[in-house]
């Protein structure tokens, strides 16, 4: 039900660094990350919805150069048992939604009509501010410059995912990154930790309301196994937010998002 990682503010150089994992339904159609032609937006595309899961601001202006403004946003759904109705807005709206307004990222939090969705746990920011919200209780909230790990629970969960994944990019990607924050530099072990497939110990195991095995089968990073043969991780993504320094033709500096995806088949 997806997983997704925020280091917030803690490099100069690069203030934002998302890991995020995406599981779906296989059947469900996708379009991979491109850049959108109906709207400034660089994402993955729900082809049933028409939102998305995880994107940034960016559009090609009439001489084909590329321009952002350092918006970017993510949603997961909230795993609590209830099911979404047909009649409840998609929850990808909510992305599209914010990286196309001008709204401050608090104030777009404020003034979303929670009661239209069913449960998501919504994250947006730009190179200033972050805020996280869910229409389960949680109000917006700034996030803290920080290392930020949730999935399908309350921000604050401690899930056996949520712990593992902050552990290995603790050990393993944010030292990296200190050392050489290059792309080329600490990509590989960040694929290998978002591919992480070890299941939770049975008394580790969330109470979300579904069969103790089901849970099971959710508890990894990365969801790939026969016990859910029509369901796993679907799209593996690295976003990362730079701040370029400010040009002689301008006093400004010049936000750089990246995002790049991969395409994850489960072994099943």
């Amino acid at each position: 039900m997806c997983i997704i990682a925020i280091a917030w503010q803690l490099f100069d150089e690069m203030p934002l660094v998302i890991l995020s994992n995406r599981d779906e339904f296989l059947e469900r159609p996708t379009t991979a990350v491109h850049q959108w032609q109906d709207a400034p937006i660089f994402a993955g595309r729900d082809d049933r919805s028409g939102g998305t899961w995880l994107g940034i601001h960016q559009y090609k202006d009439q001489n084909s150069r590329l321009e952002q403004n350092g918006r970017w946003a993510a949603v997961l759904n909230f795993r609590d048992g209830v099911q979404a109705s047909e009649d409840e807005r998609s929850r990808g709206e909510l992305v599209a939604g914010f990286l196309t307004s001008d709204l401050s990222p608090m104030a777009f939090a404020r003034q979303i009509n929670l009661q239209d969705y069913a449960g998501f746990n919504l994250i947006v920011g730009d190179t200033q501010q972050a805020v996280m919200v869910n229409n389960r209780g949680y109000a917006p909230t700034p996030l803290y410059a920080g290392l930020h790990v949730l999935s399908n629970g309350q921000p604050d969960d401690s899930w056996f995912k949520t712990e593992r994944l902050r552990g290995r990019l603790r050990q393993e990607v944010l030292p990296l990154i200190s050392e050489d924050s290059s792309l080329e530099y600490w990509q590989a072990a960040a694929w290998e930790v978002l591919s992480d497939d070890q299941q939770a110990p049975d008394n580790q195991l969330p109470d979300t309301g579904i069969a103790p095995e089901i849970e099971q089968s959710l508890s990894s990073i990365c969801i790939s196994n026969a016990a859910l043969p029509n369901y796993g991780t679907r799209t593996q993504s690295i976003l990362t937010l730079r701040t370029q320094q400010p040009s002689q033709n301008s006093d400004l500096a010049k936000p750089i998002a990246s995002l790049i995806s991969r395409e994850f088949k489960p072994s099943i």
